[in-house]
């Protein structure tokens, strides 16, 4: 990654020729100096880019595809863009780039419990990708729940003309096939082969797991409460339950979570070099039947009890029940846990001749609508066309279908401040059922609809049902609206990019609205840049603060005056034999992406700081350390190839992050014999990070060394 990151920024014309690069949900976009050095041939020849295209002036884009945000972050880590801007502030020493402000705000963002913080956050993103399926899925079900309002069509006559069932598959398809779309990118989340849980969902819904039903085998009993078969079939002395999955995003999400243990166990123990066939086989093999025997029948099990509960409660506890179903829906949509209710909708309807939940499902939806519409008053106020768009679209499929996944998935997961202002709504709109329909079994309908404008006529009394929903929107809406949905901050990097693009310093796109929003909401962490082939861009890209960044040379510069004209030795951290840095095994280092590098392959267990300075980094994994010396080089001592798949198994740090030390202190021990039965290779490597800034560094040897000899000379 890193070397074809370097081979873009080269092919830009180097970092001298970049203003501004920021990237959307596909693109690199550059604003440079001169547009007319790019080298379009080679930039289309580069593995990682899609194309290349000019834009207005001085703009260029780089169409990388989905892994845009890994490129995005090996480029800005590249040692030559150190202390220099990404965000549009002109290359200015000491401002901080798009990602220092994200990384800002999200940390002061934080709530008490990090560990919901990156529940929600998983919840967001495993939603996000497919939130334009969903919004055009939900406008075609708006157009059935319009005819169907105005008598054109009736959805439950089996007899209805043949355009209507072929108008429902366009937006079933995205329902039904719902948990697989969930698991692919629940796994893309958990940094797992997305397609190996998106399979394991689809072995769920194939004609051979459906048809298990139909076997002689196969055994069904009714639930009573629900009025539904359930079914199971002996499979090697075990019982499976025949369950449907169609719908169901809570079990993708859980079974995709416990996938990526099995996928990170996995991809420890076996040879990185197989792993392309064996990680995917293995994982199916053993998740899938922990799905179909355990996790499907878990999930659907406690969606079943939720409804059974429901049930009792609005026979015993009607008030109770009015209120309680607005709140429990916000938290019941995001994990899929309100699928069973439907099916209780349909038997109440079919046994009592009405149903009473989607009364008081409706305050929920127009609380949740009310939400949007005051997020999409305040993005009109401050001219976000982004969040304008998105807002829009999502309030007129739930105003008029119904429909809240849009604006749930789309808007209010993303944004934390939204969920407890739109809990007043959700309140204040089951309140008013419960008090304005006392006496009497609540507000029922005898169809199954979606609580949409279209449909208040359905409810009955519908007056009561009427002025419920309008107290649910209003109040969210005037909660929001007067406290906003974002957090200052948050407001305030919306208006300097709209500020920005209004002043033509950036452009707006169907393709970085995604980004756009997520600058906004920062809702999403940024993206892992250790990747395969340069495990080195977790120290470049992460591990390093601003101010002590390996490669900022003008920091060093400004901190110890002008460059002094003498040498500098780094010297061995480890005996062993040394290898030149063309040699050396990681693309990145070999060639020079992160520096003038040399490696030592090991014959002890011990690493040592090859210069005296302060230690400016230290990886999680124990395998990488950043020096600063006092003279201002920086040195990455890099142990072993790709070892930050060992997750820090072997190595133990004998350093802390602003820990002073002397050559040939004790940076870590490593078991080297792991390392390498581990399949992986055990040169350490020593870099100088900043090299470009310097005066020369150039290789003292080429042969065996002893540990504290020379290796480097860096000339000031």
């Amino acid at each position: 990654m890193k070397y074809a990151a370097a081979d873009i920024l080269a092919g830009v014309g180097g970092a001298d020729n970049i203003r501004a690069v920021t990237h959307c949900a596909t693109r690199l976009r550059f604003e440079l100096n001169d547009a007319s050095i790019v080298d379009k041939d080679r930039l289309e020849k580069n593995e990682k880019v899609l194309g290349a295209v000019p834009q207005s002036g001085d703009r260029y884009q780089v169409i990388v595809g989905g892994d845009v945000p890994n490129v995005y972050n090996a480029l800005t880590a590249l040692p030559e863009m150190q202390n220099r801007s990404t965000s549009g502030n002109g290359g200015k020493s000491g401002e901080r780039s798009n990602d220092d402000v994200k990384a800002e705000a999200r940390a002061k963002n934080k709530g008490r419990f990090p560990w919901l913080d990156n529940f929600f956050e998983f919840l967001s993103d495993s939603f996000r990708p497919i939130i334009g399926i969903l919004l055009g899925a939900s406008l075609v079900i708006a157009f059935i729940a319009v005819m169907e309002g105005f008598h054109v069509v009736d959805t439950h006559d089996p007899n209805r003309a043949p355009i209507w069932f072929f108008l429902e598959a366009m937006y079933q398809s995205v329902f039904y096939f719902l948990p697989v779309m969930v698991a692919y990118n629940a796994g893309k989340k958990l940094k797992i082969d997305p397609w190996v849980s998106a399979a394991i969902m689809l072995a769920l819904m194939t004609p051979q797991f459906l048809d298990l039903q139909e076997n002689p085998a196969a055994t069904c009993v009714t639930n009573e409460a629900l009025g539904t078969d359930t079914c199971s079939i002996p499979i090697l002395g075990m019982k499976l339950l025949l369950n449907s999955y169609d719908g169901n995003v809570f079990v993708p999400l859980m079974m995709a979570a416990v996938a990526a243990l099995v996928y990170r166990f996995f991809q420890k123990v076996i040879p990185s070099s197989v792993h392309i066939v064996f990680l995917p086989f293995l994982t199916l093999v053993v998740v899938m039947p922990i799905t179909a025997f355990l996790i499907g029948p878990f999930g659907i099990w406690l969606g079943n009890i939720i409804g059974t509960g429901l049930a009792w409660l609005n026979g015993n506890a009607p008030f109770v029940f009015a209120i309680l179903i607005p709140m429990l829906y916000p938290f019941l949509v995001p994990l899929g846990l309100h699928w069973p209710l439907n099916a209780l909708m349909l038997v109440n309807i079919n046994t009592l001749g009405y149903d009473f939940i989607q009364g008081p499902m409706g305050a929920w939806n127009f609380a949740c609508f009310g939400a949007t519409a005051a997020v999409l008053a305040l993005s009109i106020k401050d001219k976000d066309k982004v969040m304008t768009q998105t807002a829009g679209s999502a309030l007129a499929a739930g105003l008029v279908g119904g429909i809240s996944e849009p604006s749930l998935y789309g808007i209010h997961l993303r944004f934390k401040r939204i969920y407890p202002r739109m809990l007043i709504g959700c309140f204040a709109g089951g309140l008013a059922i419960a008090v304005l329909s006392l006496g009497s079994n609540g507000v029922t309908t005898n169809a199954f609809v979606f609580t949409s404008l279209v449909t208040i006529s359905v409810f009955q009394p519908a007056g009561v049902y009427a002025i419920a929903i309008a107290i649910a929107f209003f109040t969210s809406f005037v909660a929001i609206y007067l406290t906003d949905y974002r957090t200052p901050e948050e407001r305030k990097a919306v208006l300097a990019r709209v500020t920005a693009e209004r002043e033509g310093k950036g452009t707006i796109s169907e393709d970085n609205a995604e980004v756009s929003e997520e600058n906004a909401s920062l809702a999403a962490p940024a993206a892992d840049s250790a990747v395969a082939g340069s495990t080195a861009a977790v120290i470049g890209a992460s591990s390093l603060s601003s101010a002590d960044a390996i490669g900022n040379g003008a920091s060093a510069s400004a901190s110890s005056g002008a460059p002094a004209e003498e040498d500098v030795t780094v010297v061995a951290p480890v005996s062993g034999t040394v290898v030149s840095q063309k040699d050396l095994k990681d693309p990145a280092f070999a060639a020079g992406a992160l520096g003038t590098a040399v490696g030592v392959v090991p014959t002890d267990g011990t690493v040592a700081a090859p210069v005296s300075g302060k230690i400016i980094s230290v990886a999680k994994t124990g395998h990488a350390y950043g020096i600063k010396t006092d003279d201002g080089v920086e040195i990455l001592v890099h142990i072993g190839i790709d070892t930050v798949k060992m997750q820090g198994e072997g190595f133990t740090p004998q350093v802390a992050k602003k820990d002073r030390v002397n050559v040939g202190d004790a940076l870590a021990t490593v078991d080297f014999d792991a390392v390498a039965k581990a399949g992986f290779d055990t040169t350490v490597i020593v870099t100088v990070v900043n090299s470009k800034s310097l005066e020369s560094v150039t290789e003292t040897s080429s042969d065996a060394v002893q540990a504290g000899e020379p290796v480097l000379s860096v000339r000031m």
